[in-house]
């Protein structure tokens, strides 16, 4: 009873945070810290921020990048291929040409060799930074362009060049193969009806819709039951959680 009544109360790790998914950088927000950081001379920042963007990378996955993933001998490569850490499945990124000739700079000043990481750590006991330190490091940036901390996070590097691609495109299915994801097959319960059906996912109206629940299609019986619909564009859209906030972000 004692012990019991001496037990400290934990607080929640998120009392008093704004939690959820983050918002994607506005282009407008992408060229000012890229001026920025060029002005300053902040190579090693412009480096990180512009392969943050291009690749669409996890944050475990973009700090524990090595010089050989994105260099051809001693030049940087137009596309490269890494293997993710959390699907352990490889996925393609273009690298552009602003990005490659900051990553080219950061290579060059720091005499890196094609086994080291790209962005080592300052610690004796880190070859490369940390997803913290990545974290901090993105928080100075969204405090630089006067936003919010609260509505964003690493995941929003990730998202920003997904988000401005559907845009233009339109398509889910594109967005998900550039980010690597290892399901495609899921979609929402909510069967859209057929008008909705015909446009895709740009007539989908996210501010009359309730919570999206999703689950994976499953056997046939299933399929015909009509409580999964697999196909595109008799069938529901699919999409994942990911893929319907850049649709979500993108129709803002």
């Amino acid at each position: 009873m004692g012990t019991a009544g001496n037990a400290t109360i934990r607080e929640p790790w998120n009392k008093g945070k704004v939690v959820g998914q983050k918002a994607p950088f506005k282009p407008k927000d992408i060229w000012a810290l890229r001026v920025r950081l060029q002005m300053e001379g902040r190579v090693r920042e412009l480096a990180l921020f512009n392969l943050g963007i291009d690749s669409k990378l996890r944050g475990c996955d973009l700090v524990a990048l090595k010089a050989r993933d994105v260099c051809h001998g001693d030049q940087v490569a137009t596309r490269a291929i890494v293997m993710q850490h959390k699907t352990q499945r490889p996925v393609q990124f273009e690298i552009t040409a602003a990005t490659r000739e900051a990553v080219q700079t950061w290579i060059k000043q720091e005499g890196l060799k094609q086994e080291d990481f790209l962005f080592p750590s300052r610690l004796h006991e880190s070859p490369h930074i940390g997803t913290r330190q990545y974290a901090r490091i993105l928080g100075h940036w969204v405090d630089e362009l006067g936003l919010d901390r609260a509505e964003y996070g690493t995941h929003s590097m990730r998202r920003t060049k997904a988000t401005l691609i559907y845009r233009r495109t339109k398509n889910l299915r594109a967005v998900q193969l550039l980010l690597g994801h290892s399901k495609l097959d899921y979609l929402p319960c909510r069967t859209m009806s057929r008008g909705t059906r015909d446009h895709h996912w740009p007539a989908l109206r996210f501010a009359g819709h309730r919570r999206l629940h999703y689950k994976p299609l499953r056997n046939a019986s299933s399929r015909s039951s009509g409580r999964y619909r697999p196909g595109l564009p008799s069938g529901g859209v699919v999409l994942s959680r990911i893929a319907c906030f850049i649709a979500k972000s993108a129709s803002r």
